[in-house]
């Protein structure tokens, strides 16, 4: 027994002290060495860059939380610091020790040093000496084999029923000229759980509010650009009474997501494990009825992932497709989001929600410089069939993150716009898993789409001057009496503030007049069904043979607020890029003293505090010209982004729950991003970049 144990040792490469539990017959034995055997290019469903599988989720507090350097905390005594779960003796894991005494599960720390790291997880320590595999033993394999066979009869977990997985990478397939092998729909799951929960759903309807900025306008004044605010509220998720995780997964509208990855030369080290790491948790929180598809680009673009649901098996293949990428080439991103696109157009199948992320660190280095008679027309970066101002077109919003200081932070910004989409700034790389997470967050939380709200005059005297809606698309009509806004989707319990203006006429025939009437049409994702808003608002006010005392309303002195720092932040960027950073300074400094002096703000209005604290934090990052470039570009623009939206996005460390520009976040987005933070990101051996703040308080 113990010749044979000692020559099987070797034929794997077990070079260092493994531990084995004394309760172990020969087949359990056997199994531990066979689970320490990985394959090129594993990445465990949890995330790690290590090849393990985890079997049980483990609760919150038994995971450490990462500091926001994204240092790990001590790991505790027992627990694998690579994978985070727990080492007991029967579990059949082999277990090794470090010549620093720390212990890793053997497959954990054999598949971290393959992927370059020889730095001890837990105390940092320099190993001289490192765990290898050699599975190129033949009679280890064929012993191994039976072993494995035997252990999955026995072991009912995740690992003993994973399909076999293959050596070889994805790339190594060849990519089919149309994308129609996306995977069927699965409708039984989708949609039987919520019909047969109907009785016990709780259902929720749209809020539609309005608020007109005085309540009362004396009879012989007139009163020009008097504002009205319309505010919307998305409903809450339809949950069901059932605690069963399947219900609540089935009751939101399962999603087709595309990943767009930059995996030029740039992405080289630690962008590119971080980058897995955060694909990973994205993969790991989408729902069997979820489909993803990743393409990666360089100097072309490649589809290594078909549009496939994320059950265990389609799970277990990303994560596969996702280890595999590696760095190399230029970047051309036109070619990432054809590819993206196609796969949208080709599908055979389609979810009610569709979207694409898009992440690169650097500049397209391929479309501007071979076609220079286009100029900096970013339309051309982006598929015309998810362009927004397409009719035929697909609605499929790409939502990008720039990666780094030395990414184009324009072109990212306006493949966003073009689309429908937001644009959010990764500065510190350790801080890209909370980024997704936020954006996945709303993704996965859809209730309406296809929102439009009609607005309508009533008064015969009266006209909206203007319809003040960020990004969102308005038709006002040639009467300037009514006007259409297209909302598009909402996250559950997103809000959308919208102030449209008119002038209020003299008016002495009675004492009360009917300005507006609001109302609204959508489409239930689940259920298919277009839905009118149950509240059609009507605004009034009191035409008074005097006026006094009226007071501005909060609502709208707040929102007027938004839309004033959202000007003063394009304004100033137009400066900047002229090269006049003082004048641009200068536009945000007198917008932050105005904003000063408005009620909302004298009332401690949270915005307004956000609002006050973000012009400040623009001003810093356009002190000269070379930081502008690195993060203060980025920075205004990923906040125009989100102000124009009125959605979230990162900007910095913006998703930190100690952060003041947060303002669109979502309750789901909260809970996916303190998800994230309380995984952590693993230690790679490989530093992360520090953020603006960091770099500021070191001088």
């Amino acid at each position: 027994m113990g010749s044979k144990w000692k020559k099987l040792k070797l034929a794997i490469g077990i070079n260092m002290c493994v531990f084995t539990p004394k309760t172990m017959d020969r087949s359990t034995s056997s199994s531990s060495i066979k689970s320490a055997t990985t394959f090129p290019g594993d990445v465990s469903p949890s995330g790690d860059v290590s090849g393990h599988i985890s079997t049980t989720p483990k609760p919150s507090s038994s995971v450490p939380r990462l500091s926001k350097s994204g240092s790990k905390s001590k790991s505790s005594k027992g627990m694998c610091a690579i994978c985070l779960t727990t080492m007991k003796p029967g579990q059949g894991h082999a277990i090794f020790t470090a010549e620093c005494s720390h212990t890793f599960h053997f497959h954990c720390i054999t598949s971290n040093v393959k992927h370059g790291n020889r730095i001890c997880p837990v105390c940092r320590a320099k190993w001289k000496e490192v765990p290898f595999q050699n599975p190129a033993s033949s009679n280890a394999s064929n012993d191994m084999s039976q072993v494995n066979n035997r252990l999955s009869s026995q072991r009912g977990n995740a690992l003993a029923t994973m399909p076999r997985r293959t050596t070889s990478l994805p790339a190594n397939v060849p990519e089919p000229a149309i994308f129609d092998d996306d995977e069927s729909l699965d409708h039984h799951t989708a949609t039987t759980q919520i019909n047969n929960n109907t009785d016990r759903t709780v259902v929720n309807t749209m809020e539609i509010k309005t608020n007109p900025e005085v309540s009362a306008v004396s009879k012989s004044a007139s009163h020009d650009n008097f504002a009205v605010l319309i505010h919307l509220k998305a409903p809450k998720r339809n949950i069901t009474e059932s605690s069963s995780p399947t219900s609540v997964q089935n009751s939101r509208a399962p999603i087709d997501l595309v990943t767009v990855l930059d995996v030029s030369g740039s992405m080289a080290g630690t962008k590119l494990a971080l980058l897995k790491r955060a694909m990973s948790f994205v993969i790991q929180n989408l729902s069997s009825s979820d489909r993803l598809s990743v393409v990666a680009f360089s100097s072309t673009a490649r589809r290594i992932f078909p549009l496939q649901r994320m059950t265990g098996t389609g799970r277990q293949q990303a994560l596969q497709a996702v280890n595999s990428l590696s760095p190399s080439g230029g970047t051309n991103i036109a070619e990432g989001l054809r590819k993206g696109a196609k796969v949208f157009v080709d599908r055979k199948f389609k979810n009610p929600v569709g979207s694409i992320i898009l992440l690169s660190d650097g500049q397209d280095t391929y479309t501007f410089s071979r076609r220079p008679h286009i100029g900096t027309d970013y339309g051309v970066l982006v598929p015309n069939s998810i362009q927004r101002n397409n009719g035929d077109g697909l609605h499929i919003p790409v939502h990008a993150f720039g990666f780094g200081i030395d990414h184009d932070a324009t072109a990212m910004h306006s493949i966003s716009e073009i689309s429908g989409g937001t644009f959010s700034f990764i500065e510190a790389e350790d801080v890209i898993q909370d980024a997704f997470a936020q954006c996945i967050g709303g993704l996965l939380s859809v209730v309406v789409q296809e929102l439009q709200v009609e607005v309508l005059c009533v008064h015969p005297k009266l006209q909206l001057s203007s319809v003040k809606a960020g990004s969102y698309l308005t038709n006002l009509t040639a009467n300037a009496r009514r006007a259409i806004i297209k909302v598009g989707d909402l996250y559950a319990e997103e809000e959308r503030d919208f102030l449209v203006t008119l002038n209020i006429p003299v008016d002495k025939s009675s004492n009360e007049m009917s300005l507006l009437i609001v109302k609204g049409v959508y489409r239930d994702p689940m259920t298919e069904e277009m839905l009118g808003l149950e509240e059609t608002s009507e605004v009034k006010i009191q035409r008074p043979s005097v006026a006094r005392g009226q007071v501005v309303s909060i609502e709208v002195d707040r929102q007027r607020n938004r839309l004033r720092a959202a000007e003063a932040m394009a304004e100033s960027r137009v400066k900047a890029e002229l090269g006049d950073l003082s004048g641009a300074v200068s536009i945000l400094e007198n917008c932050q003293m105005a904003l000063s002096e408005t009620v909302s703000a004298k009332a401690g209005d949270r915005l307004c505090v956000a609002l006050a604290a973000e012009l400040k934090e623009m001003q810093e990052r356009m002190a000269n010209q070379r930081m502008y470039e690195q993060s203060g570009r980025a920075y205004v623009l990923s906040g125009l982004s989100s102000h124009s939206w009125q959605r979230a996005t990162a900007r910095g460390d913006s998703t930190e729950s100690t952060s003041l520009v947060q303002a669109y976040q979502t309750p789901s987005m909260v809970d996916m991003v303190t998800r994230s933070q309380i995984l952590g990101a693993p230690q790679l051996g490989l530093s992360a970049a520090k953020s603006f703040n960091d770099r500021k308080k070191e001088k």
